[in-house]
């Protein structure tokens, strides 16, 4: 009987290890297709570099607040 337990448990996640694959390149298509849709404005194209940067950066956290000029002047000057 333990044998037949492991034997399902190899079959299910190898469907799940399949599915999880399935899922990463469905999900590269559609990063790559939303990169080319940002990239786009009325003057051109971005570089597909650039767009990939912004929305990496977009992404994480930040590492200075500010509530208004003065404070982000003061930051500037600290870490350039």
């Amino acid at each position: 009987m333990k044998t037949i337990n492991m034997n399902h448990a190899a079959i299910t996640a190898k469907k799940l290890n399949n599915e999880l694959a399935n899922l990463k390149q469905k999900l590269e298509i559609i990063s790559s297709l939303l990169i080319g849709l940002v990239g786009r404005d009325k003057e051109g194209e971005y570089r597909p570099e650039f767009v990939r940067n912004i929305l990496k950066a977009v992404g994480e956290k930040t590492h200075f607040s500010f509530k208004n000029k003065k404070t982000f002047l003061s930051q500037m000057k600290k870490h350039g």
